[in-house]
């Protein structure tokens, strides 16, 4: 293990909080809403991610970004014999 940050412990209404620095969380692919597991092991809190958040569609869209989705068009007009 790399030791790659030192925190500090503080206290988070009745519970105690540590912030994990954006560069570590971009290396372990946390992001906002990403579930996490905790563990306890000897003197160590572990942190694991355990899946992928669940998003609903219009969440998925809000993280739409064509600059990095991009590649495909959606058709704004018919383009055969499709009905609506």
């Amino acid at each position: 293990m790399t030791k790659i940050a030192t925190l500090t412990v503080q206290k988070w209404g009745n519970s105690l909080a540590v912030r994990i620095p954006a560069a570590l969380a971009r290396s372990a692919h946390f992001h906002l809403g990403t579930p996490v597991e905790l563990a306890v092991q000897d003197d160590a809190i572990i942190v694991r991610s355990i899946g992928s958040q669940n998003l609903t569609l219009d969440e998925r869209l809000k993280l739409f970004d064509p600059k990095k989705h991009s590649g495909e068009v959606m058709a704004s007009e018919l383009l055969g014999a499709e009905k609506f």
